[in-house]
């Protein structure tokens, strides 16, 4: 095995008083590298027009690899620039050559790589690791954090389910099921009616039992609810006169509902105007009573006064 090929162990502190030890490097390279530096920046200000030379030119200094990848470049961009003995004419080129010469006399290129190799262990990389570590940690909050969020929205449409269901309503267009359930109402008012009537027993007992207590004191109890049990579900016209009217015109309820025009997604649009517009409702529209000549009035008959319900 060739000797030179044989691995040595550095301490990365001492590298670069390992080089200029072992004579690879002169002990003043760090006054050499300022001449170079200074060429560089001569050499930079005129380049042509290349998306590689202008990404090598970004970010960190140059240094001797990056004049080694200008070369290549530039044998691309002054190829025309080539004579006869394989020189080029080209001025930059000259100028990068000279300063890898520059580089390559006294190993000067040794010690700006052994500068940059220990930076890059003792900053650098452990910098890079640190950020790393930071970044992984990010990335495990954000999983958890996105676990959660799907917890709480199986969570949060499984209660949604479960409210539509109580409504009665499938929950893909809330606003439209709401107000078809509107119409069950008159049907539950009537069930109610009827499911009250089994109280009136009670009713009576109640009313007897007072009488007995208070005697000619005892006043009417319960007139509300022996009027619901004895007629079920009535007009307050009913209630208040006795009598039915002879036709009833409910004033119509408008509820906006194009926000149902729109395409359904899985978030729930609740909207701003899914209100009751009351304003808007034909207030004029009145009961008719069956009396065509009293101008639209409700027509109260012979009675003249009207018993408050307590």
């Amino acid at each position: 095995m060739d000797e030179s090929n044989i691995p040595i162990d550095i301490n990365i502190g001492k590298l670069q008083d390992w080089l200029v030890s072992r004579r690879h490097v002169h002990k003043e390279w760090q006054k050499n590298i300022i001449a170079v530096r200074e060429k560089i920046n001569s050499a930079i200000q005129d380049m042509p027009a290349h998306e590689d030379i202008a990404a090598l030119l970004t970010g960190s200094h140059i240094n001797y690899f990056h004049c080694l990848k200008i070369i290549e470049i530039l044998k691309e961009t002054e190829a025309d620039t080539k004579n006869l003995f394989g020189k080029y004419g080209s001025q930059r080129m000259k100028d990068w050559q000279d300063l890898v010469r520059s580089y390559e006399k006294d190993n000067l290129y040794l010690a700006e790589a052994a500068q940059i190799f220990v930076r890059n262990i003792n900053y650098e990389i452990p910098g890079f690791k640190k950020q790393i570590a930071k970044e992984e940690q990010m990335q495990t909050d954000c999983e958890k954090k996105h676990s959660d969020y799907l917890k709480n929205e199986a969570s949060s449409k499984s209660e949604f389910m479960a409210l539509c269901k109580q409504l009665g309503i499938k929950g893909d267009k809330i606003k439209r099921e709401l107000v078809e359930r509107l119409q069950e109402l008159p049907e539950i008012y009537d069930k109610i009616g009827e499911s009250l009537k089994p109280l009136q027993p009670a009713i009576d007992l109640y009313s007897a039992f007072t009488k007995y207590i208070l005697g000619d004191q005892a006043s009417d109890l319960l007139p509300l609810l022996q009027y619901v049990v004895q007629h079920g579900n009535t007009t307050v016209y009913q209630w208040s006169y006795g009598e039915p009217p002879l036709s009833i015109e409910p004033d119509p309820i408008h509820i906006e509902l194009e926000d149902d025009t729109q395409g359904s997604g899985d978030q729930i649009d609740f909207g701003d105007s899914a209100v009751i517009d009351f304003e808007s409702a034909d207030v004029s529209a009145e009961i008719d009573f069956g009396d065509g000549d009293a101008g639209g009035e409700i027509d109260w008959g012979n009675i003249e006064t009207v018993t408050d319900v307590v």
